[in-house]
């Protein structure tokens, strides 16, 4: 299994970005985040900077537009199979420059992919 990136992730446990880091872990998908607050979810470190030198299958967001912007070349970069916009993050800004890099964009939510089986 390939590496999941959650941007926007967050320490605090009432965070969907956390439940995500949480569930996947318990599902044993291997997990990389980047957050405003460093820290540990788990086993899974939260970097304050954007890791690079790694294969990444997916990127899932948890950061509104706005904050997307600083991103996008990151992303782009990264070369994901997918990005999935969770709710509230929609961008089609972002997800048009997915498109041209024939990144699969997914208008979804990670925690109902991985409640009915749909995360693979």
């Amino acid at each position: 299994m390939l590496n999941t990136l959650i941007i926007g992730a967050s320490l605090k446990e009432e965070r969907y970005s956390n439940m995500a880091i949480r569930r996947l872990r318990a599902s044993n998908f291997p997990v990389l985040a980047i957050g405003r607050t460093s820290g540990f979810v788990e086993d899974v470190e939260i970097k304050r900077e954007p890791i690079i030198d790694v294969e990444v299958h997916t990127v899932s967001l948890y950061l509104n537009k706005i904050a997307q912007e600083i991103y996008y070349d990151y992303i782009i970069n990264l070369k994901p199979k997918r990005i999935i916009f969770n709710p509230g993050t929609e961008n089609p800004v972002l997800a048009k420059l997915c498109n041209e890099a024939s990144i699969e964009v997914l208008h979804a939510c990670t925690l109902v992919m991985l409640s009915t089986k749909n995360y693979h």
